[in-house]
């Protein structure tokens, strides 16, 4: 509301503290704002040149301020309307998926209670037969817990028709917007909407490693005497580390050249987390070239009909 007063065209500049401000960012990229990242050492300069001494957040706010207009080129993430409504679905369609886990683990222990003897499949639940199997066996039950459980198998019941819908409408937006990535092996409609939101733009990643970094499937170098290895990094956006984590381990299972690289992974004397955390790190490469293909098709035909009509 605040914000409201500097009009609907504005731009968030803040301090690249990813630790810190991952959080803010993701919000602030789902709430349909523009954020410019600005790295610590171009505040340093703005701060020494300020009039004021010392060090606070009003100093360090104008220091950010005035880096971010002094560097125009700095990369700015935002999400224009279709990206937008992608990441809202996702957003939703998740928050679906956990309201209905917590009603089938109520259901479960509810079960427990009634008859210890019998339970439902494990994450079978989620499946219209074993709901119509747990009803049955709640009908003939009078007492207040089974009166809850079939108000809660109703529930979950609705929660699945709704959360198969935002698949089905996720599948077909993501074809639309994103079909070179729904051509890598492993893409799924789910995995390129969780990219295409939260991404946030491709196009403000300078190259493919740069990318690699935010998602933290970058290897961190941590060589003792002339031994070479590697650890897993903890930093990055851990939604798309998670979704590069799915792709992997699908390939892994189906994928011929995924499969190949794994086992000749492994012969060299990787482990196995070793050799998927290596997957990963060339899917994100892959994951970069496709998206920034979809985004240069979308240019080109955006640009087209005015060359046209010149």
């Amino acid at each position: 509301r605040w914000a409201d007063q500097f009009g609907s065209d504005r731009t968030w500049a803040v301090e690249d503290c990813r630790h810190l401000s991952r959080q803010l960012e993701r919000d602030m990229i789902a709430a349909g704002e523009r954020i410019v990242r600005v790295p610590p050492k171009l505040m340093a300069r703005s701060r020494n040149s300020a009039r004021t001494y010392g060090k606070s957040d009003p100093i360090d706010a104008l220091a950010v301020a005035r880096a971010s207009l002094r560097e125009p080129d700095l990369p700015t993430a935002y999400l224009d309307q279709e990206a937008r409504e992608i990441r809202l679905l996702v957003d939703h369609r998740e928050a679906l998926v956990a309201e209905r886990t917590r009603c089938i683990n109520r259901v479960r222990w509810y079960f427990h209670e009634i008859d210890p003897g019998w339970e439902p499949k494990a994450r079978g639940l989620t499946a219209y037969k074993n709901l119509d199997l747990a009803e049955k066996r709640l009908v003939d039950d009078r007492s207040v817990i089974a009166r809850i459980a079939l108000k809660l198998i109703d529930r979950i019941r609705e929660l699945t028709v709704e959360i198969n819908a935002l698949a089905e409408e996720l599948d077909e937006r993501t074809q639309r917007s994103a079909p070179t990535l729904r051509e890598v092996p492993g893409v799924a409609a789910l995995s390129a909407a969780k990219f295409v939101g939260e991404v946030a733009g491709i196009g403000r990643f300078h190259s493919k490693h740069a990318f690699a970094r935010h998602n933290g499937t970058a290897p961190l170098p941590v060589w003792s005497s002339n031994s070479e290895r590697h650890r897993l990094s903890r930093v990055g956006n851990r939604q798309l580390n998670a979704a590069l984590h799915r792709i992997a381990l699908t390939q892994a299972r189906y994928h011929p050249d995924a499969r190949a690289y794994i086992d000749r992974r492994t012969s060299n004397g990787d482990s196995g987390k070793e050799a998927v955390r290596a997957l990963k790190r060339r899917l994100s490469d892959v994951v970069f070239r496709a998206m920034t293909a979809d985004i240069n098709h979308q240019q080109a035909a955006t640009t087209r009909p005015e060359l046209v009509a010149a």
